[in-house]
């Protein structure tokens, strides 16, 4: 059966076979705020943990950042490049 832990109000611990058993209702727990600790032969291993915020993807947000010099895209010469003198 799960309990409070000492160290954080808020905070359930329960054992590896517990979490196993009551998965859905333990990640309804963790959406409604709560912290479950799973555990080891007493002691914590684990955290359920609602997952990071995705940032926002802006295209374009590199525009006028970088520059590439005229000819970055033109054919290296594998001779020349073997030899070192680009």
């Amino acid at each position: 059966m799960a309990r409070s832990s000492g160290y954080n109000q808020g905070t359930m611990d329960v054992s590896i076979v517990e979490a196993k058993n009551r998965l859905p209702e333990l990640i309804r727990a963790v959406e409604d705020g709560e912290k479950v600790v799973i555990t080891r032969h007493g002691k914590p291993v684990a955290q359920l943990a609602p997952p990071p915020e995705r940032r926002q993807v802006r295209l374009g947000g590199m525009k006028d950042r970088i520059q590439l010099l005229p000819g970055w895209d033109a054919p290296v010469d594998l001779d020349r490049f073997l030899e070192g003198d680009l």
